[in-house]
């Protein structure tokens, strides 16, 4: 028989009888299904805790525990298999009440093998439904219109050349970027783009979660692994098999996670805390950091051999400072269509250096829609370090002759400030504007009054 044909079922057998158990057992691995076997209940309980199965076949009379009982604890184990009873002569009534306590099916002895294996088909491919469905509902924030990468700038152009570059790979990618530049964002795009995007993208922040629980996050914990543990639990990587995980504020991650990662990197395996079964993972993993990875390899706080196998394919977001052009848009787009942004306002917005990035942004755009009056947004509805940001940019690039001694010192240090920055960056005007937390259009005018360069 062709092997190929059949799906990659993970199929529990128990039977006490021998002969039947070792011929369906023989039978179903030669075309290809993943079996063990159990030749009672209490051993198949066992087994079942060890390992995942996707359809169990049981015996409703066997010595010991009644299969009835092992059917209603395998049906509460966490995503528990397709359990397919096998009954004897005149015990019809058993196998109905078995379908009442979460059986998926049954079947009369003496059973054919070749009509036992369409049902053990049938019943892996309904679990593998629920699997998919329970991978879906795992997503914790779902890609949507709202997600999306704006920005003509020639550095965001070039941050979107490298998500269509990498989105049909399998390789990991590190996205790296100050705090509130979009990386999530570009972790989402990266998937959606990838032939992955059907699947689930499941999101963790290292920052936000202690190292044990973490560890329970990402790699799911067995009944009792630790204090606390009152159940067996899933980790991130099971549900995201198939899918991508995005790990963000990744240089968080401790030094003992780091080895757990790399080892799922290396081989693709990984186990549950407090389990001894090691289990295959299929995932992308796509990590975000604010961190200069780089720089901290060089002094030993971080692992190299992690840092090299997760920055395979690297993209840096620059700060919003460094797109001013992109304020516009952004600013537009975060009002909405039904709202209006003066043109003083849009002049402050791109004179101010966004510390916050994209983040800050966002925020002051909403804030001043609740203090608006209509749809249209003024001056006094920005924040004030904004306003005030923009006001010593005017008094620095103001033309108006002063005689107080104050206004003239205080002209005196802009211009040596501004002139120590511009040759201090080789006279680079993109990095002096930048250095300075103001835009070029900004700097050309203080360049210009203080006869600089």
């Amino acid at each position: 028989m062709n092997t190929d044909q059949h799906p990659n079922i993970a199929l529990l057998i128990v039977d006490d009888e021998t002969d039947f158990r070792h011929q369906a057992v023989s039978y179903f691995k030669r075309i290809g299904f993943e079996v063990d076997q159990a030749e009672d209940g209490e051993e198949a309980l066992n087994v079942s805790t060890n390992r995942k199965f996707d359809v169990v076949i049981l015996d409703i009379h066997m010595p010991g525990m009644p299969g009835i009982e092992v059917l209603e604890k395998l049906v509460e184990q966490e995503h528990a298999p397709k359990v397919i009873m096998l009954t004897g002569g005149g015990t019809i009534e058993h196998a109905v009440e078995s379908m009442k306590k979460g059986a998926y099916d049954f079947v009369t002895k003496p059973a054919k093998l070749e009509d036992l294996q369409r049902l053990v088909e049938r019943a892996g491919t309904a679990h593998e439904l629920e699997r998919e469905n329970r991978q879906l509902k795992a997503v914790l924030r779902l890609n949507t219109p709202d997600h999306q990468m704006i920005g003509d700038s020639e550095q965001m152009q070039e941050v979107i050349r490298l998500v269509e570059r990498t989105a049909n790979s399998d390789k990991p990618v590190l996205i790296q970027g100050e705090s509130g530049t979009g990386k999530e964002l570009v972790a989402r795009a990266i998937h959606q783009a990838s032939p992955l995007s059907d699947k689930p993208l499941v999101v963790v922040n290292c920052a936000a979660l202690a190292e044990q629980l973490l560890e329970s996050e990402l790699f799911g914990h067995e009944e009792g692994a630790f204090t606390g543990a009152i159940a067996t639990k899933q980790g991130l990587f099971e549900l995201a098999d198939g899918g991508t995980l995005f790990i963000d504020e990744f240089g968080e991650m401790s030094g003992g996670l780091q080895v757990k990662l790399l080892r799922v990197l290396q081989d693709g395996t990984m186990r549950r805390v407090g389990s001894v079964t090691e289990q295959r993972v299929n995932v992308r993993v796509i990590a975000a950091t604010n961190r200069d990875l780089e720089k901290e390899v060089a002094e030993k706080k971080f692992r190299e051999d992690l840092f090299y196998r997760i920055n395979v394919l690297g993209i840096h977001v620059p700060p919003l400072r460094n797109r001013t052009g992109d304020i516009p848009r952004l600013a537009n787009y975060f009002a909405g269509p039904d709202w209006k942004i003066s043109s003083e306002v849009m002049s402050h917005l791109e004179s101010y250096s966004w510390p916050g990035n994209i983040r800050q942004l966002q925020n002051a755009i909403e804030r001043a829609k609740v203090l608006a009056e209509e749809d249209k947004i003024e001056l006094q509805n920005l924040p004030h370090a904004i306003l005030q940001n923009n006001q010593a940019v005017t008094a620095a690039c103001s033309n108006t002759s002063t005689t107080s001694e104050a206004k003239l010192d205080l002209e005196t240090l802009n211009r040596m400030h501004v002139e120590e920055t511009y040759y201090r960056c080789n006279q680079n005007k993109t990095k002096t504007a930048r250095a300075l937390g103001i835009n070029r259009r900004s700097l050309y005018r203080l360049l210009e009054k203080f006869e600089i360069g």
